[in-house]
């Protein structure tokens, strides 16, 4: 295993310009306009990404893939999940390859309510190859409120199957987040031989410094076969939209958030009667109250206004791809 605790040498291919500005712009009063401009809503917590505007064809061709019209993208919040359970996008994910590079994203209640009141998250999310619901409790509330049945693929429950099933002992894989003891107990209880770790700094998303050196140390790991982002939302999406502007990493990127901390035990999992039940976030608000109390019982409640004002569209399988 390789610690990424120094700052790798510039990369010399040339990349599209990308700032990460530390001011945010006031909330939009229009969605249409939100959409339109990608600018960031002061409720978000990472730094604007700037890239280059979408062209008309991309946006189109975007809501071709998920059968709605460019206006209806601009004016509606549209929240997109794909079509797979894990067993699905297991075989997915272990056929991907190294030649190209994309991301998935794992919505959570927290997630779709970022989505709802933020456009840059927005546009994190739709530069996304896959998008896989995380939380059995949205996959019902949207059955309930919206009509549309969701196949749930845990971010943790795929992290654990690719470790366990996928993953070969040499196979390159790229680990952002969790500590140095950790990533040693993932090679050790997995027998990986070829793994980059990076531990980035406690706010690093506000240092342009620490961001560009992530996005190098990911660059320069390439190519690999998956990249763990384990630093938390909105900071993974961020990064791996960066990686995608920059065209120089391959392989595929998955945004994990706590998994590396359930598999190593640093958190503890609800058992599984509780995650069938859908009543997982209940587990984690006991074992965490301080930190989690604010999340579920303050924010949480606001999913149920936006999924009523917004759109639920299941993306099939042959569209993600």
């Amino acid at each position: 295993m390789v610690s990424g605790s120094r700052r790798p040498a510039a990369v010399e291919a040339a990349k599209p310009d990308v700032n990460w500005s530390k001011g945010s712009d006031p909330v939009q009063g229009s969605v249409m306009a939100d959409n339109s401009s990608g600018n960031q809503s002061a409720y978000s917590l990472a730094p604007s990404l700037q890239v280059s505007a979408v062209k008309t064809s991309t946006q189109s061709a975007y809501a071709d893939s998920i059968g709605l019209t460019d206006t209806v993208i601009l004016r509606e919040v549209v929240h997109v999940i794909d079509d797979f359970g894990l067993p699905e996008f297991a075989h997915v994910a272990a056929n991907y390859g190294q030649d190209r590079f994309g991301y998935v994203v794992t919505p959570n209640v927290d997630h779709l309510i970022r989505y709802y009141e933020d456009a840059s998250f927005r546009a994190h999310y739709r530069a996304a190859e896959f998008i896989l619901m995380d939380s059995r409790f949205a996959a019902r509330l949207v059955h309930m409120l919206k009509g549309v049945r969701l196949p749930v693929c845990t971010g943790s429950d795929l992290t654990a199957h690719l470790l366990t099933k996928v993953i070969q002992p040499n196979d390159r894989i790229v680990m952002i987040g969790g500590s140095d003891e950790q990533a040693k107990e993932i090679c050790g209880r997995f027998g990986l031989a070829n793994v980059r770790h990076h531990n980035p700094p406690m706010g690093f998303i506000n240092d342009p410094a620490a961001v560009e050196s992530c996005l190098q140390f990911v660059e320069q790991s390439g190519p690999f076969r998956f990249c763990f982002l384990a630093v938390g939302s909105p900071q993974q999406e961020a990064l791996a939209q960066a990686l995608k502007a920059r065209g120089v990493a391959r392989g595929l990127a998955l945004c994990i958030g706590a998994s590396l901390n359930f598999i190593t035990g640093a958190e503890k999992r609800a058992p599984v009667w509780m995650q069938k039940m859908a009543l997982e976030w209940l587990y984690r608000l006991l074992q965490n109250p301080r930190r989690l109390a604010r999340r579920y019982l303050l924010r949480g409640p606001r999913i149920f206004g936006h999924l009523r004002r917004s759109r639920v569209v299941l993306r099939k399988a042959a569209q993600s791809s």
